[in-house]
């Protein structure tokens, strides 16, 4: 099987492996107790926090407060951060991942009122809107760095210095979970004030994530028990997962040049052979600034349903829009925000290159998905 589906989980890396290993064997005791097997259970947890931190960008480690996933940040940020605010407005981009979309939408419930940023039809931030938006006095906005199905890249440190302008209150939250493997994700270069990652995405172990808070911005925890992470997320922690998530992300930050060149010429011409051999075949948001490793593409008169079993069948695995939709009939929410209707949002594959893509493997599954287009 030639896996094309990094941008839903990703292998995870050798360090990672080796690090969950040894955390596993060294580190058995819980975080909070008092004697010695505990207390290197929590200095192997400071530890930890305090190099996510710097790879952040974050004087203060006590900003990092470590999740069960990317969706649970996700939540802790938009819920969190609203609720600890006396305003009752909450903006978010059209195409951002349900996580945060229905956290806002939770939110209706309680009296917040919703504004959604609209995009082009390359999937970028109308401008104008923000500026809009920013003059409702929001408690919150949400606008991912990079969007997960389509994977094109917004001009966060841009709407960060927007929105700051017209109202310094505001906070600014980033899911930037797709965008770990291949981008600086700091303060300093997104201008925001929370950062969402997932371990999973870039190499690490799945069921651990992590919300990087900036000083002085306050949240309501969600999850309530003993005083876990400084009150913000109780339970105990999955030290060895979260020393693993660690090592993944330093392997990554290590690895981003090479990682933008090698994986995007898989990428790039695995496009290129696609585009040039298929009559019709359209590279979703082309000509935007996107990730080097997803290759989202429209295949008109191809149901993307029947596409995808054949791949299947056929050695490649690949996906239809979010993996955290799988199973759902309804069509993408990205897609919709960018313009197109039910057909059109049918048609769509999404080919999502990794880490550990070997050279060849762009032309390689090129060949196959022409073939099964040619048999379709």
């Amino acid at each position: 099987m030639l896996y094309l589906d990094h941008a839903a989980t990703t292998t995870m890396r050798p360090e990672a492996l080796e690090a969950l290993d040894e955390a596993h064997h060294r580190f058995n005791a819980n975080a909070s107790g008092q004697h010695s097997d505990a207390r290197a259970a929590k200095n192997a947890l400071e530890d930890a926090r305090e190099r996510a931190a710097g790879l952040l960008g974050m004087d203060q480690p006590h900003g990092i407060v470590f999740t069960g996933s990317g969706t649970e940040a996700d939540n802790l940020a938009v819920i969190g951060a609203s609720l600890a605010s006396q305003r009752r407005t909450v903006a978010f981009s059209g195409i951002e991942h349900k996580a945060v979309l229905n956290a806002a939408g939770s939110l209706k419930r309680f009296g917040y009122v919703l504004h959604v940023l609209p995009v082009t039809s390359d999937g970028v931030i109308d401008r104008d809107a923000v500026s809009l938006v920013a003059g409702r006095e929001p408690a919150l906005v949400s606008v991912m760095l990079a969007n997960n199905e389509v994977g094109t890249l917004q001009p966060l440190l841009e709407i960060a210095q927007q929105l700051r302008e017209q109202d310094p209150q505001i906070v600014l939250h980033t899911d930037a979970v797709q965008a770990f493997s291949s981008q600086e994700v700091t303060f300093p270069r997104t201008g925001v004030d929370m950062i969402s990652l997932s371990a999973h995405k870039f190499g690490g172990p799945k069921g651990v994530g992590l919300l990087a808070v900036a000083p002085g911005v306050t949240i309501e925890p969600l999850i309530h028990g003993g005083g876990h992470e400084a009150g913000r997320r109780a339970g105990t922690q999955n030290v060895a997962g979260i020393v693993a998530m660690v090592a993944a992300m330093e392997a990554a930050a290590q690895d981003r040049a090479g990682f933008t060149t090698r994986v995007g010429a898989e990428r790039d011409a695995f496009e290129g052979v696609i585009v040039a051999q298929h009559r019709g075949a359209v590279v979703t948001a082309g000509t935007a600034h996107r990730l080097p490793h997803i290759s989202h593409m429209r295949f008109p008169g191809v149901l993307a349903e029947t596409f995808l079993i054949r791949l299947d069948m056929s050695g490649i695995a690949a996906a239809a829009g979010s993996a955290c939709q799988s199973g759902a009939v309804e069509p993408s929410h990205v897609l919709t925000a960018m313009g197109y209707d039910d057909v059109a949002t049918g048609q769509f594959v999404r080919f999502s290159f990794g880490w550990d893509s070997a050279e060849g493997d762009g032309l390689r599954a090129a060949s196959v998905v022409l073939d099964v287009l040619r048999d379709l």
